[in-house]
Protein backbone atom coordinates (compact mmCIF):
# COMPACT_ATOMS: atom_id res chain seq x y z
CA UNK A 1 0.00 0.00 0.00
CA UNK A 2 1.25 3.45 -0.92
CA UNK A 3 0.14 6.11 1.56
CA UNK A 4 0.26 9.90 1.65
CA UNK A 5 0.02 11.73 4.99
CA UNK A 6 -1.07 15.33 4.54
CA UNK A 7 0.01 17.67 7.31
CA UNK A 8 3.35 17.29 9.04
CA UNK A 9 2.36 18.80 12.38
CA UNK A 10 2.36 16.86 15.62
CA UNK A 11 -0.53 14.55 14.72
CA UNK A 12 0.51 14.01 11.11
CA UNK A 13 4.10 13.33 12.16
CA UNK A 14 2.98 10.75 14.70
CA UNK A 15 0.73 9.11 12.12
CA UNK A 16 3.56 9.03 9.59
CA UNK A 17 5.97 7.41 12.05
CA UNK A 18 3.35 4.79 12.92
CA UNK A 19 2.59 3.98 9.29
CA UNK A 20 6.27 3.72 8.43
CA UNK A 21 6.58 0.89 10.94
CA UNK A 22 3.58 -1.11 9.75
CA UNK A 23 3.84 -4.11 7.43
CA UNK A 24 2.17 -3.61 4.08
CA UNK A 25 3.14 0.07 3.73
CA UNK A 26 5.37 -0.02 0.68
CA UNK A 27 5.83 3.72 0.26
CA UNK A 28 5.01 6.78 2.34
CA UNK A 29 4.70 10.38 1.16
CA UNK A 30 4.74 13.10 3.84
CA UNK A 31 3.15 16.25 2.46
CA UNK A 32 2.91 19.70 3.98
CA UNK A 33 2.58 23.29 2.84
CA UNK A 34 6.03 23.76 4.35
CA UNK A 35 8.30 21.42 2.43
CA UNK A 36 11.08 21.73 5.02
CA UNK A 37 8.78 20.54 7.79
CA UNK A 38 7.70 17.60 5.63
CA UNK A 39 11.34 16.75 4.95
CA UNK A 40 12.20 16.74 8.65
CA UNK A 41 9.36 14.33 9.39
CA UNK A 42 10.22 12.03 6.47
CA UNK A 43 13.93 11.96 7.31
CA UNK A 44 14.88 8.63 8.81
CA UNK A 45 11.57 6.93 8.06
CA UNK A 46 11.87 3.84 5.86
CA UNK A 47 10.48 4.17 2.34
CA UNK A 48 9.38 7.76 3.05
CA UNK A 49 9.69 10.82 0.85
CA UNK A 50 8.73 14.44 1.47
CA UNK A 51 6.70 16.68 -0.79
CA UNK A 52 5.45 20.23 -0.59
CA UNK A 53 1.67 20.01 -1.01
CA UNK A 54 -0.78 22.88 -0.91
CA UNK A 55 -4.22 21.29 -0.38
CA UNK A 56 -5.90 24.38 -1.86
CA UNK A 57 -4.09 23.83 -5.19
CA UNK A 58 -6.50 21.38 -6.82
CA UNK A 59 -4.34 20.20 -9.76
CA UNK A 60 -1.26 19.76 -7.56
CA UNK A 61 -3.25 17.93 -4.89
CA UNK A 62 -4.79 15.57 -7.44
CA UNK A 63 -1.36 14.96 -8.92
CA UNK A 64 -0.02 13.98 -5.50
CA UNK A 65 -2.96 11.70 -4.70
CA UNK A 66 -2.87 9.97 -8.09
CA UNK A 67 0.39 8.31 -7.07
CA UNK A 68 -0.87 6.71 -3.84
CA UNK A 69 -3.51 4.19 -2.80
CA UNK A 70 -4.66 5.94 0.38
CA UNK A 71 -4.44 9.44 1.81
CA UNK A 72 -4.56 10.27 5.51
CA UNK A 73 -5.19 13.97 6.02
CA UNK A 74 -4.58 15.83 9.27
CA UNK A 75 -4.87 19.27 7.64
CA UNK A 76 -7.32 21.47 9.50
CA UNK A 77 -9.52 23.25 10.07
CA UNK A 78 -11.71 20.73 8.31
CA UNK A 79 -14.46 23.24 7.62
CA UNK A 80 -11.95 24.86 5.25
CA UNK A 81 -9.95 21.97 3.88
CA UNK A 82 -11.74 18.67 4.53
CA UNK A 83 -14.22 18.53 1.65
CA UNK A 84 -11.64 19.71 -0.89
CA UNK A 85 -9.22 16.92 -0.03
CA UNK A 86 -11.97 14.30 -0.09
CA UNK A 87 -13.23 15.54 -3.49
CA UNK A 88 -9.68 15.27 -4.85
CA UNK A 89 -9.40 11.74 -3.46
CA UNK A 90 -12.69 10.77 -5.11
CA UNK A 91 -11.52 12.20 -8.44
CA UNK A 92 -8.27 10.23 -8.30
CA UNK A 93 -9.80 7.02 -6.92
CA UNK A 94 -7.77 7.29 -3.72
CA UNK A 95 -9.05 5.86 -0.43
CA UNK A 96 -9.29 8.46 2.32
CA UNK A 97 -8.95 8.78 6.11
CA UNK A 98 -9.08 11.93 8.25
CA UNK A 99 -9.13 13.08 11.89
CA UNK A 100 -12.02 15.56 11.57
CA UNK A 101 -13.50 16.28 15.01
CA UNK A 102 -15.98 19.00 14.03
CA UNK A 103 -19.63 18.01 13.56
CA UNK A 104 -20.46 20.53 10.82
CA UNK A 105 -17.66 19.52 8.38
CA UNK A 106 -18.45 15.89 9.19
CA UNK A 107 -21.93 16.38 7.75
CA UNK A 108 -20.41 17.99 4.63
CA UNK A 109 -18.06 15.04 4.19
CA UNK A 110 -20.85 12.50 4.63
CA UNK A 111 -22.77 14.25 1.83
CA UNK A 112 -20.04 13.04 -0.56
CA UNK A 113 -21.02 9.42 0.10
CA UNK A 114 -22.73 8.98 -3.27
CA UNK A 115 -19.78 10.36 -5.21
CA UNK A 116 -17.38 8.12 -3.28
CA UNK A 117 -19.51 5.05 -3.95
CA UNK A 118 -19.65 5.84 -7.64
CA UNK A 119 -15.86 6.19 -7.75
CA UNK A 120 -15.23 3.04 -5.69
CA UNK A 121 -13.49 5.08 -2.96
CA UNK A 122 -13.64 4.09 0.70
CA UNK A 123 -13.47 7.12 3.01
CA UNK A 124 -13.37 7.02 6.83
CA UNK A 125 -14.00 10.34 8.59
CA UNK A 126 -13.01 11.08 12.17
CA UNK A 127 -10.52 8.27 12.78
CA UNK A 128 -8.58 9.80 15.67
CA UNK A 129 -9.45 9.57 19.36
CA UNK A 130 -12.74 11.46 19.65
CA UNK A 131 -14.27 10.68 17.27
CA UNK A 132 -12.56 7.48 16.25
CA UNK A 133 -11.77 5.37 19.29
CA UNK A 134 -14.86 6.83 20.95
CA UNK A 135 -17.21 5.65 18.21
CA UNK A 136 -15.62 2.19 18.22
CA UNK A 137 -16.26 2.03 21.97
CA UNK A 138 -19.82 3.21 21.34
CA UNK A 139 -20.28 0.43 18.81
CA UNK A 140 -19.02 -2.11 21.32
CA UNK A 141 -21.44 -0.84 23.98
CA UNK A 142 -24.44 -0.55 21.67
CA UNK A 143 -23.74 -4.00 20.26
CA UNK A 144 -24.69 -5.55 23.61
CA UNK A 145 -28.27 -4.23 23.32
CA UNK A 146 -31.28 -5.27 21.28
CA UNK A 147 -32.48 -1.65 21.20
CA UNK A 148 -30.42 1.44 22.03
CA UNK A 149 -32.03 4.28 23.93
CA UNK A 150 -29.30 6.69 25.10
CA UNK A 151 -25.68 6.71 23.93
CA UNK A 152 -22.86 8.93 25.23
CA UNK A 153 -19.13 9.20 24.58
CA UNK A 154 -16.74 10.93 26.98
CA UNK A 155 -13.13 12.08 27.06
CA UNK A 156 -11.00 13.73 29.77
CA UNK A 157 -9.88 17.35 29.77
CA UNK A 158 -8.47 17.82 33.27
CA UNK A 159 -10.41 15.33 35.36
CA UNK A 160 -7.58 12.78 35.44
CA UNK A 161 -4.26 13.64 37.05
CA UNK A 162 -4.51 17.44 36.79
CA UNK A 163 -4.06 20.04 39.47
CA UNK A 164 -4.96 23.53 38.26
CA UNK A 165 -7.63 25.08 36.02
CA UNK A 166 -5.23 25.89 33.21
CA UNK A 167 -3.19 22.69 33.13
CA UNK A 168 -4.97 20.65 30.48
CA UNK A 169 -5.86 23.48 28.09
CA UNK A 170 -2.31 24.78 28.23
CA UNK A 171 -0.84 21.45 27.17
CA UNK A 172 -3.40 20.13 24.74
CA UNK A 173 -5.42 23.13 23.55
CA UNK A 174 -2.79 25.64 22.49
CA UNK A 175 -3.03 27.71 19.30
CA UNK A 176 -5.46 26.60 16.61
CA UNK A 177 -6.60 23.66 18.76
CA UNK A 178 -7.67 26.09 21.47
CA UNK A 179 -9.61 28.25 19.01
CA UNK A 180 -11.34 25.16 17.67
CA UNK A 181 -12.18 24.06 21.21
CA UNK A 182 -13.74 27.44 21.98
CA UNK A 183 -15.94 27.05 18.89
CA UNK A 184 -17.03 23.65 20.20
CA UNK A 185 -17.81 25.16 23.62
CA UNK A 186 -19.93 28.06 22.37
CA UNK A 187 -22.93 28.81 20.17
CA UNK A 188 -25.00 25.72 19.45
CA UNK A 189 -23.84 22.14 18.93
CA UNK A 190 -25.47 19.00 17.56
CA UNK A 191 -26.90 16.38 19.91
CA UNK A 192 -29.64 13.80 19.68
CA UNK A 193 -32.93 14.09 21.54
CA UNK A 194 -35.78 11.68 20.98
CA UNK A 195 -33.59 10.05 18.35
CA UNK A 196 -33.46 13.23 16.23
CA UNK A 197 -30.63 15.70 15.67
CA UNK A 198 -31.16 18.90 17.67
CA UNK A 199 -29.04 21.96 18.41
CA UNK A 200 -28.37 22.98 21.98
CA UNK A 201 -26.01 25.22 23.89
CA UNK A 202 -22.88 23.27 24.94
CA UNK A 203 -21.55 22.81 28.47
CA UNK A 204 -24.79 21.20 29.59
CA UNK A 205 -24.34 18.78 32.52
CA UNK A 206 -25.25 15.11 32.02
CA UNK A 207 -25.29 12.92 35.14
CA UNK A 208 -24.56 9.25 34.44
CA UNK A 209 -24.81 5.98 36.35
CA UNK A 210 -22.50 3.33 34.93
CA UNK A 211 -22.14 -0.37 35.72
CA UNK A 212 -20.27 -1.13 38.91
CA UNK A 213 -21.77 1.79 40.80
CA UNK A 214 -19.74 4.46 39.00
CA UNK A 215 -21.39 7.88 39.01
CA UNK A 216 -20.46 11.34 37.82
CA UNK A 217 -21.24 14.23 35.51
CA UNK A 218 -19.90 15.08 32.06
CA UNK A 219 -20.34 18.33 30.12
CA UNK A 220 -21.57 18.46 26.52
CA UNK A 221 -19.31 19.71 23.73
CA UNK A 222 -19.62 20.04 19.97
CA UNK A 223 -18.25 16.86 18.38
CA UNK A 224 -19.29 14.56 15.52
CA UNK A 225 -20.22 11.49 17.58
CA UNK A 226 -23.96 12.24 17.95
CA UNK A 227 -24.50 12.90 14.23
CA UNK A 228 -22.61 9.78 13.13
CA UNK A 229 -23.99 7.48 15.84
CA UNK A 230 -27.42 8.67 14.73
CA UNK A 231 -26.67 6.77 11.49
CA UNK A 232 -24.90 3.71 12.84
CA UNK A 233 -26.36 2.91 16.28
CA UNK A 234 -29.66 4.81 15.85
CA UNK A 235 -30.35 5.60 19.52
CA UNK A 236 -34.00 6.43 20.15
CA UNK A 237 -33.28 8.81 23.03
CA UNK A 238 -30.40 11.09 23.93
CA UNK A 239 -26.85 11.18 22.58
CA UNK A 240 -24.03 13.66 23.15
CA UNK A 241 -20.27 13.91 23.41
CA UNK A 242 -19.13 14.75 26.94
CA UNK A 243 -16.04 16.30 28.45
CA UNK A 244 -14.87 15.23 31.89
CA UNK A 245 -14.04 18.42 33.75
CA UNK A 246 -13.27 19.50 37.26
CA UNK A 247 -16.01 21.81 38.59
CA UNK A 248 -13.70 24.85 38.49
CA UNK A 249 -12.82 24.20 34.85
CA UNK A 250 -16.48 23.71 33.88
CA UNK A 251 -17.35 27.01 35.57
CA UNK A 252 -14.50 28.88 33.90
CA UNK A 253 -15.33 27.51 30.44
CA UNK A 254 -18.96 28.52 30.94
CA UNK A 255 -17.88 32.10 31.63
CA UNK A 256 -15.89 32.08 28.38
CA UNK A 257 -18.87 30.53 26.56
CA UNK A 258 -21.26 33.22 27.76
CA UNK A 259 -18.84 35.98 26.80
CA UNK A 260 -18.36 34.49 23.31
CA UNK A 261 -22.11 34.13 22.80
CA UNK A 262 -22.69 37.71 23.98
CA UNK A 263 -20.08 39.05 21.55
CA UNK A 264 -17.70 40.19 24.31
CA UNK A 265 -15.05 37.69 23.17
CA UNK A 266 -14.14 35.94 19.95
CA UNK A 267 -13.12 32.26 20.07
CA UNK A 268 -9.56 33.46 19.35
CA UNK A 269 -9.70 35.80 22.36
CA UNK A 270 -11.10 33.04 24.55
CA UNK A 271 -8.37 30.61 23.45
CA UNK A 272 -5.76 33.12 24.60
CA UNK A 273 -7.40 33.05 28.04
CA UNK A 274 -6.96 29.32 28.55
CA UNK A 275 -3.37 29.70 29.74
CA UNK A 276 -2.89 31.79 31.69
CA UNK A 277 -6.53 32.09 32.72
CA UNK A 278 -8.11 35.53 32.84
CA UNK A 279 -8.11 36.61 36.49
CA UNK A 280 -11.33 38.58 36.17
CA UNK A 281 -13.11 35.64 34.58
CA UNK A 282 -11.73 33.22 37.16
CA UNK A 283 -13.29 35.46 39.82
CA UNK A 284 -16.60 35.44 37.94
CA UNK A 285 -16.46 31.65 37.76
CA UNK A 286 -15.80 31.07 41.48
CA UNK A 287 -19.46 30.62 42.56
CA UNK A 288 -19.90 27.92 39.92
CA UNK A 289 -16.62 26.28 40.89
CA UNK A 290 -18.15 25.40 44.28
CA UNK A 291 -21.59 24.33 43.07
CA UNK A 292 -21.09 22.44 39.81
CA UNK A 293 -20.94 18.64 39.89
CA UNK A 294 -17.71 16.86 39.04
CA UNK A 295 -16.84 13.66 37.16
CA UNK A 296 -17.03 11.53 40.30
CA UNK A 297 -15.53 8.12 39.59
CA UNK A 298 -16.41 7.98 35.89
CA UNK A 299 -13.71 6.31 33.76
CA UNK A 300 -11.31 8.56 31.84
CA UNK A 301 -12.37 7.61 28.29
CA UNK A 302 -15.53 5.66 27.59
CA UNK A 303 -18.79 5.16 25.75
CA UNK A 304 -21.96 4.32 27.59
CA UNK A 305 -25.26 3.06 26.21
CA UNK A 306 -28.54 1.99 27.63
CA UNK A 307 -31.47 0.21 26.08
CA UNK A 308 -33.15 -3.14 26.31
CA UNK A 309 -32.22 -6.80 26.07
CA UNK A 310 -35.20 -9.14 25.81
CA UNK A 311 -37.33 -6.20 26.92
CA UNK A 312 -35.30 -5.53 30.09
CA UNK A 313 -33.45 -2.20 30.67
CA UNK A 314 -29.68 -2.65 30.53
CA UNK A 315 -26.83 -0.13 30.75
CA UNK A 316 -23.43 -0.86 29.20
CA UNK A 317 -20.06 0.88 29.47
CA UNK A 318 -17.10 0.24 27.15
CA UNK A 319 -14.02 1.97 28.52
CA UNK A 320 -10.44 2.34 27.34
CA UNK A 321 -8.07 1.21 30.07
CA UNK A 322 -4.60 2.76 29.79
CA UNK A 323 -1.79 4.04 31.97
CA UNK A 324 -3.08 7.59 31.42
CA UNK A 325 -0.11 8.90 29.43
CA UNK A 326 -1.76 8.05 26.12
CA UNK A 327 -4.86 10.11 26.91
CA UNK A 328 -2.76 13.19 27.68
CA UNK A 329 -0.67 13.00 24.49
CA UNK A 330 -2.93 14.52 21.83
CA UNK A 331 -0.55 13.68 18.99
CA UNK A 332 -0.37 10.02 19.99
CA UNK A 333 -4.02 9.42 20.86
CA UNK A 334 -5.07 11.02 17.58
CA UNK A 335 -2.31 10.14 15.13
CA UNK A 336 -1.73 6.50 16.06
CA UNK A 337 -5.39 5.36 15.76
CA UNK A 338 -5.69 7.24 12.45
CA UNK A 339 -2.65 5.39 11.13
CA UNK A 340 -4.00 2.04 12.33
CA UNK A 341 -7.34 2.82 10.65
CA UNK A 342 -5.50 3.64 7.42
CA UNK A 343 -3.74 0.28 7.55
CA UNK A 344 -7.12 -1.49 7.67
CA UNK A 345 -8.52 0.07 4.50
CA UNK A 346 -7.14 -2.48 1.98
CA UNK A 347 -9.19 -5.15 3.71
CA UNK A 348 -12.34 -3.02 4.00
CA UNK A 349 -12.99 -2.08 0.37
CA UNK A 350 -16.47 -0.74 1.07
CA UNK A 351 -17.02 2.32 -1.14
CA UNK A 352 -18.67 5.36 0.41
CA UNK A 353 -18.04 7.83 3.23
CA UNK A 354 -18.26 6.19 6.64
CA UNK A 355 -17.72 6.90 10.34
CA UNK A 356 -15.16 4.54 11.91
CA UNK A 357 -17.64 2.24 13.63
CA UNK A 358 -19.42 1.56 10.32
CA UNK A 359 -16.47 -0.17 8.61
CA UNK A 360 -13.43 -0.62 10.85
CA UNK A 361 -12.59 -3.75 12.84
CA UNK A 362 -12.68 -2.30 16.35
CA UNK A 363 -11.17 -5.26 18.24
CA UNK A 364 -8.30 -5.40 15.74
CA UNK A 365 -7.62 -1.67 16.04
CA UNK A 366 -7.60 -1.77 19.84
CA UNK A 367 -5.32 -4.83 19.74
CA UNK A 368 -2.93 -2.95 17.45
CA UNK A 369 -3.12 0.07 19.77
CA UNK A 370 -2.10 -2.19 22.67
CA UNK A 371 1.02 -3.17 20.73
CA UNK A 372 1.98 0.50 20.44
CA UNK A 373 0.97 1.24 24.05
CA UNK A 374 1.30 -1.91 26.18
CA UNK A 375 -1.33 -2.26 28.86
CA UNK A 376 -4.03 -0.60 26.79
CA UNK A 377 -7.25 -2.61 26.67
CA UNK A 378 -11.00 -2.27 26.33
CA UNK A 379 -13.27 -3.33 29.19
CA UNK A 380 -17.00 -3.75 28.59
CA UNK A 381 -19.36 -3.98 31.58
CA UNK A 382 -23.13 -4.19 31.79
CA UNK A 383 -25.87 -4.37 34.38
CA UNK A 384 -29.59 -3.82 34.72
CA UNK A 385 -30.89 -0.24 34.65
CA UNK A 386 -30.74 3.06 32.76
CA UNK A 387 -27.76 5.43 32.47
CA UNK A 388 -29.67 8.46 33.73
CA UNK A 389 -32.23 8.79 36.54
Amino acid sequence: MRVAVLGAGAMGARAARTLAGLPGVEALVVGDLDGDVAARVAAGLPRATARRIDVTDGPALRGALAGVDTVLTTVGPFYRFGAGVLRAAIETGTDYVDICDDWEPTLQLLELDGAARAAGVCAVVGAGASPGLSTLLAGAAAGRLDRVRDLYTAWPVDAVGRSSPGDAPAESMAGAAGVHWMHQCSGEVAELSGGAVVRRAPLRPVALRLPGGRRGTGWTVGHPEPVTLHRTAAPSGESACLMLLRPATAAYLDVLRRDIDAGRLTPDDAADMLEPPSRSRVLRSLPGAFTRPGPGDLPAFFAAADGTVDGRPVRVCARLETDGALLHDMAAVTGVPAALATAQLPGVRRPGVHPPDAVLDGPRLFADLAVAFPGTRVIVEEEAGWLTD
